[in-house]
């Protein structure tokens, strides 16, 4: 998936040659599962080519900003936001999110994001797609920090991290004053163990809410729970 230049999708087209991390199954998962209820302002945080900006701006009337560090990425952002029906309400700022989350401004009511995850692991020659992949200028803690300095007092902070890294996060989340909402593990194909999990957490107290999502079923053919959630944006479905 997503290793062309571009990638069509039925309400918008994701321009990718210039963004170093391209459409993927995670960002795709992460847009079709957070829900947007009527959340007024939005954050993606590493938009990337802003795909995940663009899937919530589908299926909301939200103002939605976008960060980005990689200036490829964020010109490809810009354009592909220019490009949509909803441009007038989305805007992507070319920064770091540690300066972006200490400049004054009014709070979000969603904060998302598909964060870099590798930690001490072999980089590749390719700097922009190192600095996509690997969480040494972005890590997790850092977001987590920052996510909640940004948030309203009844917003949302929805992520998609390996797994494996799970434990952890939730406890740097808890640790900063984050409750779990929901959680959706991720499975690649039946009978396999999940590879990644879907996130929500919120500054509310609550009874969190869990769950998997199986991708294939042991056919390997996509399972009805994954085409009906990514239905409104894959053209295939």
């Amino acid at each position: 998936m997503g290793r062309n230049n571009w990638f069509e999708f039925k309400q918008f087209r994701i321009e990718q040659h210039k963004s170093a991390m391209k459409v993927g199954t995670d960002g795709v998962l992460l847009g079709a599962w957070t829900p947007v209820n009527e959340d007024r302002r939005i954050l993606d945080i590493g938009t990337g080519t802003g795909l995940i900006a663009l899937m919530l701006a589908q299926r909301s009337d939200a103002i939605i900003d976008a960060v980005e560090i990689d200036e490829r990425a964020c010109e490809e952002a810009k354009f592909n936001f220019e490009q949509s029906p909803w441009s007038d309400r989305l805007k992507v700022y070319n920064t770091d999110f540690q300066v972006f989350a200490n400049l004054p401004c009014e709070p979000y009511d969603l904060i998302i994001s598909n964060p870099p995850f590798f930690v001490n692991s072999l980089k590749t020659r390719n700097e922009a797609l190192s600095v996509a992949r690997h969480n040494d200028l972005l890590s997790f803690d850092q977001l987590i920090i920052g996510a909640g300095k940004l948030l309203s007092n009844t917003g949302r902070f929805c992520i998609i991290i390996p797994f494996l890294s799970s434990v952890d996060f939730r406890e740097s989340a808890r640790l900063a004053g984050f409750y779990l909402r929901q959680q959706t593990q991720v499975i690649p194909k039946s009978g396999r163990s999940p590879k990644r999990i879907l996130l929500e957490f919120t500054v509310e107290p609550g009874y969190p809410v869990e769950n998997e999502l199986v991708i294939l079923d042991e056919n390997g053919c996509y399972t009805e729970a994954y085409k009906t959630l990514t239905s409104p944006y894959y053209p295939a479905f």
